[in-house]
Protein backbone atom coordinates (compact mmCIF):
# COMPACT_ATOMS: atom_id res chain seq x y z
CA UNK A 1 0.00 0.00 0.00
CA UNK A 2 0.69 3.46 -0.65
CA UNK A 3 0.84 6.46 1.87
CA UNK A 4 -2.09 8.62 1.83
CA UNK A 5 -0.72 12.02 1.02
CA UNK A 6 -2.87 15.18 1.05
CA UNK A 7 -3.10 18.26 -1.43
CA UNK A 8 -4.27 21.57 -0.43
CA UNK A 9 -6.05 24.12 -2.69
CA UNK A 10 -5.86 27.62 -2.36
CA UNK A 11 -8.34 29.58 -4.24
CA UNK A 12 -8.65 33.32 -4.03
CA UNK A 13 -11.94 34.46 -3.09
CA UNK A 14 -13.98 37.81 -2.04
CA UNK A 15 -17.34 37.28 0.15
CA UNK A 16 -18.86 40.23 -0.95
CA UNK A 17 -22.07 41.55 0.64
CA UNK A 18 -25.14 41.69 -1.61
CA UNK A 19 -28.54 42.85 -0.24
CA UNK A 20 -29.58 40.84 2.10
CA UNK A 21 -27.18 38.08 1.67
CA UNK A 22 -23.53 38.06 1.33
CA UNK A 23 -22.19 35.85 -2.39
CA UNK A 24 -18.76 34.14 -2.88
CA UNK A 25 -16.60 36.16 -5.57
CA UNK A 26 -13.84 34.09 -7.46
CA UNK A 27 -11.50 35.65 -9.30
CA UNK A 28 -11.81 35.73 -13.58
CA UNK A 29 -10.77 32.89 -15.05
CA UNK A 30 -9.49 32.81 -18.35
CA UNK A 31 -11.69 31.02 -21.76
CA UNK A 32 -15.05 30.76 -21.94
CA UNK A 33 -15.22 28.49 -18.83
CA UNK A 34 -14.74 31.97 -17.08
CA UNK A 35 -17.48 33.94 -18.08
CA UNK A 36 -19.30 35.24 -15.40
CA UNK A 37 -22.25 37.69 -14.54
CA UNK A 38 -22.88 39.46 -12.11
CA UNK A 39 -26.20 38.99 -12.38
CA UNK A 40 -28.76 39.33 -9.04
CA UNK A 41 -30.09 35.72 -8.79
CA UNK A 42 -32.97 37.45 -6.45
CA UNK A 43 -34.28 39.15 -9.68
CA UNK A 44 -33.62 36.60 -12.15
CA UNK A 45 -35.41 33.93 -10.04
CA UNK A 46 -38.14 36.56 -9.74
CA UNK A 47 -37.94 37.02 -13.55
CA UNK A 48 -38.29 33.77 -14.61
CA UNK A 49 -41.34 33.44 -11.71
CA UNK A 50 -42.70 36.13 -13.47
CA UNK A 51 -42.97 34.85 -16.89
CA UNK A 52 -43.36 31.47 -16.36
CA UNK A 53 -46.79 32.83 -14.42
CA UNK A 54 -48.09 35.17 -17.56
CA UNK A 55 -46.99 32.14 -19.78
CA UNK A 56 -49.65 30.10 -18.07
CA UNK A 57 -52.31 32.45 -17.62
CA UNK A 58 -51.79 33.21 -21.28
CA UNK A 59 -52.13 29.20 -21.90
CA UNK A 60 -55.21 29.08 -19.84
CA UNK A 61 -53.88 27.17 -17.25
CA UNK A 62 -55.40 29.29 -15.05
CA UNK A 63 -58.49 31.27 -15.60
CA UNK A 64 -57.42 34.24 -13.35
CA UNK A 65 -54.53 35.49 -10.77
CA UNK A 66 -56.34 34.32 -8.04
CA UNK A 67 -57.04 30.68 -8.98
CA UNK A 68 -53.05 30.17 -9.87
CA UNK A 69 -52.80 32.28 -6.53
CA UNK A 70 -54.62 29.45 -4.63
CA UNK A 71 -53.32 26.49 -7.01
CA UNK A 72 -49.44 27.60 -6.25
CA UNK A 73 -50.05 28.63 -2.82
CA UNK A 74 -49.29 31.90 -2.97
CA UNK A 75 -50.59 34.98 -1.95
CA UNK A 76 -52.46 36.98 -4.28
CA UNK A 77 -51.21 40.52 -3.90
CA UNK A 78 -47.29 38.61 -4.15
CA UNK A 79 -48.40 37.14 -7.42
CA UNK A 80 -50.26 40.10 -8.86
CA UNK A 81 -46.96 42.33 -8.07
CA UNK A 82 -44.78 39.68 -9.73
CA UNK A 83 -46.47 39.89 -13.10
CA UNK A 84 -45.82 43.39 -13.22
CA UNK A 85 -42.51 42.66 -13.85
CA UNK A 86 -43.65 41.25 -16.70
CA UNK A 87 -44.59 44.65 -17.77
CA UNK A 88 -40.59 45.89 -17.51
CA UNK A 89 -39.17 48.04 -20.56
CA UNK A 90 -37.00 45.00 -22.18
CA UNK A 91 -33.40 47.01 -22.01
CA UNK A 92 -33.99 46.52 -18.34
CA UNK A 93 -34.88 43.31 -18.26
CA UNK A 94 -31.90 42.66 -20.40
CA UNK A 95 -29.50 44.47 -17.75
CA UNK A 96 -30.96 42.78 -14.88
CA UNK A 97 -30.49 39.41 -16.63
CA UNK A 98 -26.80 40.57 -17.92
CA UNK A 99 -25.68 41.78 -14.27
CA UNK A 100 -25.70 45.48 -15.66
CA UNK A 101 -28.43 46.52 -13.35
CA UNK A 102 -27.03 48.68 -10.63
CA UNK A 103 -27.44 47.22 -7.75
CA UNK A 104 -29.58 50.12 -6.07
CA UNK A 105 -32.09 48.73 -8.09
CA UNK A 106 -33.10 45.57 -6.09
CA UNK A 107 -36.32 43.22 -5.83
CA UNK A 108 -38.37 45.73 -3.71
CA UNK A 109 -37.67 48.20 -5.86
CA UNK A 110 -38.92 46.60 -9.01
CA UNK A 111 -42.15 44.77 -6.90
CA UNK A 112 -43.11 49.07 -6.28
CA UNK A 113 -45.83 50.01 -8.68
CA UNK A 114 -43.87 51.14 -11.46
CA UNK A 115 -45.71 53.66 -14.14
CA UNK A 116 -46.30 51.56 -17.66
CA UNK A 117 -44.85 53.54 -20.42
CA UNK A 118 -41.09 52.19 -20.63
CA UNK A 119 -39.56 55.51 -20.72
CA UNK A 120 -41.07 56.44 -17.86
CA UNK A 121 -40.02 53.66 -16.20
CA UNK A 122 -36.47 54.26 -16.95
CA UNK A 123 -36.42 57.62 -15.84
CA UNK A 124 -37.77 56.41 -12.11
CA UNK A 125 -35.41 53.89 -11.75
CA UNK A 126 -32.87 56.98 -12.79
CA UNK A 127 -31.68 54.50 -16.17
CA UNK A 128 -31.76 57.40 -18.39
Amino acid sequence: MTTATSITVRVPLAIRRRPGRKTIVTPMATGPAGATTRADPALVKALARAFRYQRMLDNGVYGSVTEMAAAENIDRGYLGRLLQLTLLAPDIVQGILNGKCPERIGLPILMSPLPSPWQDQRANLGLG
